[in-house]
């Protein structure tokens, strides 16, 4: 059994939907927990039986996303870390653009180390769609290697993912990244382009402290 946390609360997803999108929901889940169907042959349609569009909080998520992680954290009950993410693999490599989102937003809840999916998030950061990088750059971008993890901020400010997606970024952020953001700053001036704000914020972490004691001698 593997653990995923819900990218809505039940009862919020619930109301979001509505009464017969949640029955039809209600009823997808209890054909994946019986093991009456796959995982993979509701997947893509569950969009399509219950609803699609943003969620009403404003912060980014979307119902078909709630709905299929819903339905990944039931199937995962009974699934332990590696038939997890072989399950997982099999969504993204087979899905459209919107159930590979979802996938990635899966990761994002699975705290189980045995669940690497950095595989998929190297894929989703060699796209240009915007929803799959931010996605890709969330909690579970804690498994890339910290070459990887700075090529993918890089990305974010490359298609414009704001740095607000990105987890952990203060506290991961070291002198290479925001040498390779001041890099990008410079080709931006260059180009005459406009250096977007973010980036401003990754090389203000380099600034010095003004606190600290300046060194003798």
């Amino acid at each position: 059994m593997t653990d995923v946390r819900l990218l809505l609360p039940a009862a919020d997803l619930r109301t979001a939907l509505g009464a017969d999108p949640s029955a039809a929901l209600d009823d997808m889940l209890a054909s994946v927990a019986a093991g009456t169907t796959t995982l993979a042959r509701t997947f893509p349609a569950a969009a399509r039986r219950t609803a699609r569009g943003p969620f009403g909080d404003g912060d980014g998520h979307r119902i078909e996303d709630a709905v299929r992680v819903e339905l990944i954290a039931t199937a995962a009950t009974d699934l332990g870390p590696e038939a997890l993410l072989d399950e997982l693999t099999l969504l993204y490599r087979h899905g459209d653009a919107d159930e590979k989102r979802a996938v990635l937003h899966a990761l994002a809840g699975i705290d189980d180390p045995r669940v690497d999916g950095s595989a998929l998030l190297l894929d989703a950061l060699r796209t240009n769609d915007v929803r799959l990088v931010a996605a890709a750059m969330g909690p579970h971008a804690s498994r890339l290697s910290a070459h990887d993890w700075r090529h993918g901020v890089l990305k974010c400010l490359f298609v414009g993912v704001p740095l607000s997606a990105v987890a952990d970024l203060r506290t991961r952020a070291d002198d290479e990244l925001v040498a390779m953001v001041g890099r990008f700053s410079d080709e931006r001036r260059a180009a005459g382009r406009p250096v977007p704000d973010d980036a401003r914020t990754v090389l203000a972490m380099s600034a010095p402290d003004p606190t600290a004691t300046a060194p003798e001698g």
